[in-house]
């Protein structure tokens, strides 16, 4: 399992990340597109509501598979795969916002790409479950 040190602040990057994609996600799924475009996510008003709702589902099933498997015991691999997508999901956010030239959300995007990956190394290599 690696160091205990380490495995904590696996959890801990994973809780925050399961914080933030269940918060985004359940906004995406729950309000309008035309609401959220106007709330700052710009790229929603250029979406299908089906694509938004879609994005705001695979998050919210990426922050439950983060923390619910491992801390059940239950397939806790899932939560290493689970991070992977969110890195995923993050890399291809980072394409949108580049070619959209949003600036402002980058460093969001990256951020939370960069802790995804971070997870998904863990749990994959040293500190698996």
């Amino acid at each position: 399992m690696g160091s205990p040190l380490m495995n904590t602040a696996l959890w801990v990057i994973a809780s925050v990340l399961a914080l933030v994609f269940l918060t985004a996600g359940l906004m995406k799924i729950s309000q309008p597109r035309e609401k959220l475009a106007a709330s700052g996510m710009a790229w929603t008003a250029d979406s299908s509501p089906g694509t938004v709702k879609t994005v705001g589902a695979v998050e919210v099933l990426g922050a439950v598979g983060l923390i619910v498997p491992a801390a059940l015991g239950i397939a806790p691999a899932l939560a290493a795969w689970a991070a992977l997508g969110l890195a995923a999901t993050m890399l291809g956010a980072t394409v949108l916002h580049l070619r959209r030239r949003e600036a402002k959300a980058l460093p969001i995007a990256l951020v939370l790409f960069v802790l995804a990956a971070e997870v998904a190394w863990g749990r994959f290599g040293p500190y698996a479950f």
